[in-house]
């Protein structure tokens, strides 16, 4: 199985592009050989595999909470309708035993974190729950060498897809070495059986998996409309919650539609490549992977 979250339907997909998307997503994991479990929260009920009357639900309602592991006991005692956001849907995935998620791109620090102390949840649910994450790396309008050195201090993992270049979401190359290559979902899968086999780790693995170059955003109008973002950003006084979608909206409208083929591009991407570590996760031909302890 392969988890989904469910904020990209309500919170980061046009309506009804969303509706769409999220159908094409669960068919990308189908068509690679595993089952999509899309997950969010309907009248307080967490949900492990929406079905697609409540993935409307999601799609469509106007009081979509947005929740992460904070507000998932109190959506739930006030029976709310909710989508989850990387943090939750990667700690209810772990609970549910499914060992494999796709997204898009994960949370981060944020510029000037050092004066706001803005930084996602994300990164601390990660430090504690046993996942891979397919992802694009961190969306580019966060502090991605800051968001790095964060998931190092925390003992997450982190590797490239057959590369050692962290990308930036919407842009191939986020402009970071990493330390580690994975190249096949094999070996992704030979990462899972090593942390459970040593049992020293309960951290996730990031697994970054860049678009090709050419199917990215073109960079000198990622780097254009980044600018003017932050700019807008300053002379608006927005700040904290409001800063993520303000700035993919502004992404969308100042690239004319491009950016959000690019993020479509990715999740689909993502989500065919976690359905293949799923599968190779659950082929039981491979000997272990851990270590020996002399008498």
């Amino acid at each position: 199985m392969v988890a989904l979250e469910s904020t990209i339907i309500s919170h980061g997909l046009p309506h009804p592009d969303n509706i769409r998307v999220a159908g094409e997503i669960e068919q990308a994991v189908r068509d690679n050989g595993a089952v999509p479990a899309t997950i969010g929260m309907i009248d307080g009920e967490v949900i492990v595999g929406l079905e697609d009357a409540q993935v409307q639900r999601l799609a469509s309602a106007e009081a979509v909470a947005k929740l992460s592991i904070r507000d998932l006991a109190i959506a739930a005692a006030r029976r709310a309708d909710g989508a989850t956001t990387v943090a939750a849907t990667s700690a209810i995935a772990a609970a549910a035993g499914i060992g494999v998620f796709a997204t898009g791109g994960l949370g981060g620090v944020h510029r000037e974190a050092n004066v706001t102390y803005d930084e996602s949840a994300d990164l601390t649910a990660l430090a504690r729950t046993p996942i891979v994450v397919v992802c694009a790396g961190v969306k580019s309008i966060l502090d991605v060498g800051a968001t790095l050195e964060r998931l190092e201090t925390l003992g997450v993992s982190v590797a490239g897809y057959r590369t050692h270049r962290f990308p930036g979401f919407f842009i191939t190359d986020g402009g970071f070495d990493l330390d580690w290559q994975l190249d096949s979902p094999e070996q992704v899968a030979d990462f899972i059986r090593a942390r459970d086999d040593q049992g020293v780790a309960e951290s996730a693995l990031v697994l970054a998996n860049p678009l090709p170059a050419d199917e990215q955003l073109d960079p000198a109008l990622h780097d254009r409309t980044l600018a003017t973002g932050l700019n807008l950003l300053a002379e608006q006084n927005i700040s904290g919650k409001a800063v993520t979608p303000f700035l993919l909206g502004h992404f969308h409208s100042s690239t004319e539609g491009r950016s959000l083929a690019v993020n479509i591009r990715i999740i689909l991407r993502n989500a065919a490549l976690a359905a293949k570590i799923a599968v190779a996760a659950t082929d039981g031909s491979a000997a272990p992977v851990g270590f020996a302890v002399p008498a």
